[in-house]
């Protein structure tokens, strides 16, 4: 594992660039607000011979509840809610948070009601986001939260985080944000709709973002356990003493560096302002993106909905490129960029060899602010261009919770530690 400079001292080592002084803040002090948790949308391909894969569930006129893990305790948040992909507007008649009780059930004696301008309900225009009102809560690093919106009796679902790795839940017809009970909350999705961050007043804090494709996203990684690499690493900042750094996950599962997708979002080199540059308290990236870019120029074309289209072949100098455009992107706005060497993933010979080029780029050009190498990680010693099988979940790309979990072990846990000391 190679992370550049890591040796050196903490101004140029990675997750050193986030520690925090013991400055005292006056009560009158304005809100710092830092992402605490977020997730990125995609559009739903809009046809009427979508598989049921693509079909997104009925809401109009009922109440949908959205779990989420804040990485940061806080005494006030705000809620972030994004019609980035909507044709018409996006209509919340009531929206409240609690601490969540497991399942669909909420505590009630948690329960805020969020309002926007002071209202309880919010028309958001097509194509617009908006934050919340401040809300008074206690929210707790790393438990659930319940989300619950009451929608218009018109409202459709366009645009999704497809592969949430987390249950969600919709209600019988009606308002049912104020419920504490999962009684009537009997429709399931594993996607996030509409919330797409978090953030909590933190002075003294700031976020990292783990942005790039499935493996970030954590596919394959065990259902409503929060087993992927960012969930590990949020972990290990907190078992290295480290309360003040949030981890948020950007990642979109079949997300590519350089092309859009029907299916799988915007091109990652346009989608990062948005999605990682515009975020409260986000200082640092982390970005782990390439192999759909090197995979999908082979995928055979699909008759109706082709989800790897367009099927652009790449070279290791294209995607090269599109990094830099990255890092450029990221210093103008005074955010470090550190890069993650690609996961083994049984490609054949001519796509191995552009994985190999890349990967042999990251770890030498010194272009990132730091590098970790989860090439390295995850690889088996003999033969380089497979995982490990005990980080194989099955399928010969994706890790299983067990390589998830080495991944965030690449981050050397001295460097945590170090981060938290003046």
């Amino acid at each position: 594992m190679t992370i550049r400079s890591l040796a050196a001292a903490c101004g140029a080592a990675l997750l050193c660039q986030f520690a925090v002084s013991s400055t005292v803040f006056a009560a009158d002090a304005p809100a710092h607000w830092v992402s605490a948790w977020a997730t990125a949308l995609q559009p739903i391909p809009q046809r009427a011979d979508l598989p049921p894969l693509y079909r997104a569930p009925e809401v109009a006129g009922r109440t949908v509840r959205q779990v989420v893990y804040p990485t940061l305790s806080g005494k006030s948040a705000r809620i972030h809610l994004s019609n980035e992909y909507g044709k018409t507007a996006l209509v919340i008649d009531d929206l409240r948070i609690a601490r969540s009780a497991g399942g669909a059930a909420a505590l009630g004696n948690g329960e805020a009601r969020v309002t926007f301008g002071g209202k309880n309900s919010v028309s958001i225009p097509a194509g617009a986001e908006l934050d919340s009102d401040p809300v008074a809560v206690d929210m707790d690093q790393g438990a659930p939260y319940a989300i619950s919106a009451f929608m218009g009796p018109e409202q459709r679902i366009v645009a999704w985080h497809r592969v949430s790795n987390q249950v969600n839940y919709i209600s019988a017809p009606g308002n049912h944000t104020a419920d504490t009970s999962a009684d009537s909350f009997r429709g399931r999705f594993t996607q996030y709709v509409w919330v797409t961050g978090l953030s909590v007043d933190a002075p003294s804090s700031a976020a990292v973002a783990a942005i790039g494709d499935s493996i970030t996203d954590g596919m394959r990684s065990s259902l409503n356990q929060n087993r992927r690499w960012p969930d590990a690493l949020a972990r290990r900042f907190v078992g290295a003493g480290n309360r003040a750094t949030a981890i948020v996950n950007l990642g979109i599962s079949g997300n590519r560096l350089l092309s859009d997708s029907p299916c799988y979002g915007d091109a990652l080199v346009r989608r990062f302002d948005r999605d990682v540059l515009e975020r409260p308290g986000v200082r640092a990236a982390i970005l782990l993106i390439g192999i759909n870019d090197i995979n999908f120029a082979e995928m055979p074309a699909r008759r109706g909905l082709d989800c790897d289209f367009p099927h652009t072949s790449v070279t290791a100098a294209d995607l090269i490129a599109g990094y830099q455009r990255v890092i450029a992107a990221a210093r103008h706005r005074g955010v470090k960029m550190f890069g993650a060497t690609l996961t083994p993933a049984s490609l054949s010979a001519s796509r191995e060899s552009i994985r190999l080029a890349v990967n042999q780029w990251i770890r030498t050009s010194h272009a990132f602010d730091g590098v970790v190498d989860f090439d390295a990680a995850l690889r088996d010693p003999a033969q380089p261009n497979r995982l490990q099988r005990a980080f194989d979940s099955g399928d010969h790309i994706h890790p299983s919770d067990a390589g998830y979990t080495a991944m965030a072990d690449a981050f050397p846990v001295t460097v945590l530690v170090n981060s938290t000391r003046k």
